[in-house]
């Protein structure tokens, strides 16, 4: 393991998209809500073993990528290693493209792969580093891992429905608010941006709780 006085960066626009989150903006109900998934990674990382987590959202398009491509820069930018940051929906349909937007206007280098109904997008973090695929898929697909791993449910449709995920170690509820509902609309960029940088702050406060 690396340990924390060697320096890993993420590319510098992310990394000042980093410097001006503010953590002290998250209430002490939410950072219960967020508790499970700290308690967790310390687990893993206590064991040296490795850590899996599956963002899961009713159609795999907007919240549940945005947090499982901020949870795998945010584990780089801690030195936390053997993060492994997934993926999936109840049902697949396709990444929305101001998703991906909304996070290469914050500095990840993103590159649409495909051109069909669901493309392929590979969102890179950091120079080095390999890339996180993107594609909207079921919890299931076989590009999710089958156990081991935490469920992590970003939406309340899809917590409601779906009180059991097979193979999952633990099932974690942190739901955020859908900017789906501005689509189309005057707001739609600003609202896009306000919920990945939500994301991005508590992610931050999350993996900022992890002693290696």
């Amino acid at each position: 393991m690396i340990p924390k006085t060697v320096q890993m960066r993420t590319f510098e626009k992310i990394e000042n998209t980093i410097a001006s989150l503010q953590t002290d903006s998250i209430s002490k109900e939410r950072q219960e809500t967020l508790q499970p998934l700290i308690d967790f990674i310390q687990e893993k990382v206590t064991a040296n073993e490795e850590i899996r987590l599956n963002f899961i959202c009713t159609h795999n398009s907007r919240r549940s990528h945005l947090s499982q491509v901020w949870a795998q820069a945010m584990a780089y930018h801690f030195n936390i290693n053997n993060v492994f940051c997934y993926s999936g929906g109840t049902e697949a349909t396709a990444l929305f493209p101001m998703a991906a937007e909304t996070l290469k206007n914050t500095g990840f280098e993103v590159v649409k792969r495909s051109e069909d109904k669901n493309p392929v997008y590979s969102i890179k973090y950091a120079e080095n580093e390999h890339p996180v695929i993107c594609f909207s898929k079921t919890l299931d697909d076989d590009f999710n891992p089958k156990s081991g791993f935490a469920a992590i449910m970003t939406c309340s449709q899809a917590d409601g429905g779906c009180p059991f995920i097979a193979g999952a170690e633990k099932r974690i509820p942190i739901t955020f608010e859908d900017p789906k509902a501005f689509d189309n609309t005057p707001q739609q960029a600003e609202k896009y941006n306000e919920r990945s940088i939500q994301i991005a702050t508590e992610l931050y406060f999350v993996f900022s709780k992890i002693n290696l």
